[in-house]
């Protein structure tokens, strides 16, 4: 087994999230680098991309998230070995980043425009495209957005649910899944309700 950093900030959610799962779920040791603010400006300049996360992997450091995740997928045995359904693994993933991008430009408003932003992505774009990746799920069976199992894909719809359900993020409301795309909070309870999932949440 090759040796694994992942380095993401110190919270639970956002693009490290996924594969800090994954390789719990499949019981892989790696170090689970925690990085806070300080640091983060340490590190910086010092990242492919000036951003997390990043893995490091025998010494080869990867960065972007889908790029992290694919492989992390592979190591753990969470993304799919036929061509059509790893690419149905990869546009789910890739639709998570869609829907961060959506909400990505308001972090940096001020509260009125935040606001105002939010309020119309929860009533336009974000809102349809949870419709989207509801339909998707239910094109595949309901359960499963690949390979009808569990892989990384799942694990990253998930997060992306558990953070908009989860009362962090001002003026975007937390039921809005349960209106727009209840199959979508049905598959994040089932996901969360994982043995390995609720012992790494529970230990947190």
């Amino acid at each position: 087994m090759p040796k694994l950093k992942l380095s993401y900030f110190d919270f639970h959610g956002g693009r490290g999230e996924p594969a800090r799962l994954a390789l719990h779920i499949a019981d892989v040791a790696f170090e689970d680098h925690r990085v806070r603010g300080p640091e983060f400006r340490e590190l910086k300049p010092e990242l492919p991309y000036g951003s997390l996360p990043v893995l490091e992997i025998d010494g080869i450091i990867v960065a972007q998230s889908t790029a992290i995740n694919r492989l992390v997928g592979r190591l753990t045995g969470l993304y799919p070995d036929d061509l059509v359904q790893g690419a149905l693994c990869d546009e789910a993933m890739e639709a998570v980043e869609d829907a961060r991008h959506l909400l990505g430009p308001s972090f940096s408003m001020r509260d009125d425009e935040k606001k105002a932003a939010r309020e119309a992505l929860a009533d336009g774009a974000l809102r349809n495209h949870l419709g989207c990746l509801q339909a998707r799920l239910a094109q595949r069976g309901g359960k499963y957005f690949a390979d009808q199992r569990l892989t990384i894909a799942d694990l990253s719809v998930f997060v992306l649910t558990r953070y908009i359900t989860s009362g962090t993020l001002d003026h975007i409301p937390t039921d809005l899944p349960e209106r727009a795309a209840p199959l979508l909070l049905e598959h994040h309870d089932a996901v969360k309700s994982h043995p390995k999932i609720a012992a790494y949440y529970a230990s947190r």
